[in-house]
């Protein structure tokens, strides 16, 4: 019998299941595994210089190809402990992320042993699965598991946990099929007459989208759903990519990061058929502000429990959205709601205006929206752009352009800071024919910036335009305007990044004024470098976003 170790049979695991990229930091814990990668040739590796940065990077790179991202925890302990805020990012994404993470021997465990922690459930309340492999001839159908797992029903992070001695262990020799993962059908045949139903009778309707649709690749549905009904549709945070943009039925982001158009949409809807979406903190604040108190709701999520959670579903489906969204295409009528519709298309068009005139502001410092303005008229159709968290990327949120498919990675629902370059990479390395730009602000950049040397080594140009306001501008913002201005940790310097990443190698560009950010941004698509393009921008330019978390200031 021909006998192979588990690094091995790791390595054949993932190849027979599509993955051909990885990411990780070298680590003693799975030498094995990197040895049979090196010595097969058909999964390339992707080095950061930081866990955390690796599993962004694997995180996007499954948001870009719909399968399991795998990132390598190599080293036990301090290494695989690194990757947590990875995991928990992507369990708030709903991102079906395969952390492969080293343990210490299994004749070492409860011992106290260098680097000893217990990671399984460390990692327990913010994955799908954590779970330890305790026998070598486990090792690949548990790998199977964690990759089905993660990509079936709602997505997510799984964890599995391999002791340093099961990599070196001799098992059986496997040659692994591909796994044929189940997909969720449609919303069942009556819901779908019974949203057709709803939908006709409709005097103000709107269809809210979500992340449903681009995990299902549905764009082509939701668009021929909206080209029949003639009816607004709203996007969920974070996924404003789903339409392609300036459709003459498609109002954008909805909810407090969103325009207001798409915002009175979803408060004023008699109406709303909400289809891949969660209705979640985000996309609502969980209010009616956002969402009309007497909005008739017809809910469908491939999530059962997700279902109705938030807001009362006078129709509650499970289904995948671009299947349901299809038949509903087949079944729905347009209804009539002439008034409605000619009040949106008045509402898209004064927005446009204040997006011009946006892009006509001469103050200097800059302003962040003039900036987006210039980001917005020079991006190509099919860029890919990473959003990070903060003031700036609040701004952007709804102000950039999106055409082709899966056009947009933000951090979604875990809100962290940071993510946007590691993603950029993950991006690049998932769609290396697409130019992929991450914007960010100053104190973002300064979380990852080593990982500039990763794109560099690894041959993944990305461009990095950094808003420098010299500030956490978010937390700036809730001081000015609730502690009375008196700012303590707000301000900050950043150091100049663009001279950084020539340091490294690349390409950079200083930027201090309104006008030259979009040639900039040009130069940088045209030299296929990867490039930082520092632009300062107006530090008091600022906006609050949670007005009900803080009170009024008092006087004193």
């Amino acid at each position: 019998m021909t006998m192979i170790n588990g690094g091995e049979a790791v390595y054949r695991t993932l190849k027979a299941n599509g993955i051909d990229t990885v990411f990780g930091l070298l680590g003693g814990s799975m030498l094995e595994l990197y040895d049979a990668m090196y010595q097969g040739g058909e999964i390339a590796y992707v080095g950061a210089r930081d866990e955390r940065a690796a599993g962004h990077m694997a995180d996007a790179w499954a948001r870009m190809t719909g399968k399991p991202g795998v990132v390598l925890g190599a080293q036990a302990g301090p290494g695989v402990v690194n990757i947590v805020t990875a995991v928990a990012e992507a369990q708030l994404a709903y991102s079906p992320l395969v952390v492969i993470a080293g343990a210490i021997t299994r004749a070492d465990q409860c011992k106290d042993t260098f680097q000893e922690v217990d990671q399984v459930a460390l990692f327990a309340p913010i994955s799908k699965r954590s779970v330890m492999v305790t026998d070598p001839s486990r090792l690949a159908p548990m790998l199977e598991d964690a990759i089905r797992l993660a990509n079936t029903g709602r997505r997510g992070p799984v964890v599995l946990h391999v002791p340093r001695d099961l990599f070196a262990a001799e098992v059986p020799a496997i040659d692994p099929k591909p796994l044929n993962i189940a997909r969720p059908g449609p919303a069942a045949s009556e819901d779908i007459d019974a949203i057709a139903n709803l939908l006709s009778t409709a005097e103000r309707p709107v269809i809210f989208a979500g992340g449903g649709f681009k995990w299902g690749a549905g764009r082509d549905a939701l668009t021929a759903l909206t080209e029949k009904l003639e009816v607004p549709v709203v996007a969920s945070t974070g996924h404003a990519d789903i339409m392609r943009h300036g459709h003459p039925w498609f109002a954008g982001q909805a909810g407090p990061r969103g325009n207001r158009v798409a915002s009175r949409l979803t408060k004023e809807a008699d109406v709303m058929v909400v289809l891949g979406a969660r209705l979640g903190f985000n996309s609502t604040f969980h209010s009616n502000d956002y969402v009309g108190a007497d909005t008739r709701i017809a809910h469908v999520d491939v999530e059962g429990a997700a279902v109705g959670r938030y807001f009362p579903a006078e129709i509650a489906a499970q289904g995948d959205a671009r299947l349901t969204a299809a038949a509903l295409v087949d079944r729905a009528s347009r209804p009539s709601c002439d008034a409605w519709r000619a009040t949106f298309r008045d509402d898209m068009a004064s927005l446009a205006a204040e997006r011009a005139e946006e892009a006509q502001i001469e103050t200097l410092p800059m302003h962040p929206r003039r900036a987006l303005s210039e980001i917005r008229a020079t991006l190509p159709e099919n860029a890919i752009v990473t959003l990070d968290t903060g003031n700036t990327c609040l701004q952007a949120a709804d102000r950039l352009a999106h055409y082709d498919p899966m056009s947009l990675i933000t951090p979604l629902d875990f809100g962290l800071v940071g993510f946007g370059l590691a993603a950029a990479i993950g991006a690049k390395a998932a769609a290396p024919d697409r130019p992929v730009v991450a914007i960010m602000g100053d104190g973002a950049v300064g979380y990852t910036m080593i990982e500039i040397q990763t794109a560099i080594q690894h041959k993944l140009p990305i461009i990095i335009i950094t808003l420098d306001n010299e500030a956490w501008g978010a937390e700036k913002a809730y001081q000015q305007e609730f502690y009375g201005g008196r700012l303590l940790g707000a301000e900050i310097s950043s150091p100049r990044y663009d001279k950084f990443a020539e340091l490294c190698g690349g390409k950079g560009i200083w930027v201090d004024g309104p006008g030259e950010l979009g040639p900039a941004l040009q130069a940088a698509l045209d030299s296929g470098e990867t490039t930082v393009i520092q632009a300062k921008i107006d530090p008091g330019a600022l906006m609050t976003l949670r007005k009900d978390l803080f009170k009024a200031p008092t006087a004193k």
